[in-house]
């Protein structure tokens, strides 16, 4: 059987990390946010990277996982204009004075008439896994760790499970 060559070019140089050394620990934490508007961004990179430092795990990964169907987890730029963009792409494909059986008394028993944040998170999602090198998070220059409230305010737990030798 021929071997498959890959036809993606890495911008990053790669370099060889292996190890097999070490014994496999985990670590979890829950964070209680605590948000104040109805569509809010919370960063929550400084968090996630404390939780990081403190697991003693040098190589692994840092699963986080919004434990909320109205609440969203996210990788992106944390700069002022881009966060109104981006609060303002979600109002525009869902939004909130639309019509939502979910919403509705006849079809659901919800008395939040939170359908719209149902389905913004749909869009974005409730989980990420970011790596862990050699005992720090890896994220890109601009990237930040964000918790998208959809339907606030609220108290939201978000599960931190860091995993790795």
């Amino acid at each position: 059987m021929e071997a498959i060559k890959s036809r993606v070019e890495s911008p990053i140089p790669v370099s060889d990390s292996y190890t097999n050394q070490g014994t496999v620990k985990v670590r979890s934490k829950t964070v209680v946010v605590t948000t104040a508007d109805r569509l809010e961004l919370v960063n929550l990179s400084d968090d996630i990277r404390e939780f990081a430092d403190a697991s003693g795990i040098e190589d692994g990964y840092v699963q986080i996982s919004s434990l909320h169907t109205t609440a969203a987890l996210m990788v992106n730029e944390w700069q002022d204009a881009l966060l109104t963009d981006v609060k303002a792409f979600l109002q525009r494909i869902v939004p909130r004075e639309e019509y939502y059986k979910h919403n509705d008394p006849e079809h659901s028993d919800c008395d939040r008439k939170n359908g719209d944040a149902h389905l913004r998170n749909v869009i974005l999602n409730h989980s990420l896994s970011i790596p862990i090198a050699q005992g720090k998070l890896v994220l890109g220059r601009w990237q930040s760790l964000i918790l998208a409230e959809f339907d606030g305010p609220n108290q939201r737990k978000v599960f931190l499970q860091a995993f790795g030798i």
